[in-house]
């Protein structure tokens, strides 16, 4: 693969963007949608955190024709069989993208049980070129009873990765990215872009 300079990120979100910027450091610019005009809301409909990554990035290589990458995260509770997985943004009946509800419903659906092993997983579909590549990254985890911490976002307050003893939303953003499920997977990215 050649060795690219500048890439899309196919995302709106401001905190994702971040947080990629901050990992990918001087070696690569990333631009997001906006910074490409793309202001459509990219849909989002695949049951798979695989399948909703490749229908972004896909959408942006054949309508702006940028080599880009697009991400789906989800975070996968034992107890709940997975859930909410791919759902993880629109967990909370009758809400879409709303953080609070979606851990507030998160807990109550745990309430009692002791089993609390989660997981958050990344999967990025990257598009560089006529080749498309999958790469993930899994950080395991448990969820505890109440949310702690102020930084982050999503359920940053509640899930608690096994190698600290504190929440995402407790680390500072660069003990969080030496970790994170992102962290992981865009290392694996910045990799196979050679950088």
């Amino acid at each position: 693969m050649p060795k690219l300079n500048k890439i899309v990120f196919a995302t709106n979100n401001a905190h994702k963007l971040d947080e990629i910027r901050s990992i990918a450091g001087e070696s690569l610019e990333v631009l997001s949608l906006s910074d490409i005009g793309c202001h459509a809301d990219i849909p989002e409909n695949e049951n798979t955190l695989e399948g909703n990554a490749l229908a972004k990035a896909r959408y942006v290589k054949e309508h702006y024709g940028y080599d880009c990458f697009a991400d789906d995260t989800g975070l996968e509770v034992e107890a709940l069989s997975g859930a909410p997985g791919v759902h993880s943004a629109r967990f909370a009946p009758g809400t879409d993208h709303d953080s609070q509800a979606n851990m507030t419903y998160l807990l109550s659906l745990l309430e009692g049980k002791e089993n609390r092993k989660a997981r958050f997983r990344t999967v990025i579909a990257l598009i560089a070129g006529k080749e498309e590549t999958l790469l993930d990254g899994i950080v395991e985890g448990e969820i505890l009873k109440s949310p702690q911490g102020n930084s982050g976002f999503g359920y940053d307050p509640v899930f608690k990765p096994n190698e600290s003893d504190r929440t995402f939303a407790q680390m500072t953003a660069e003990e969080k990215n030496a970790i994170s499920h992102r962290g992981r997977a865009t290392s694996k990215l910045l990799k196979k872009l050679k950088i």
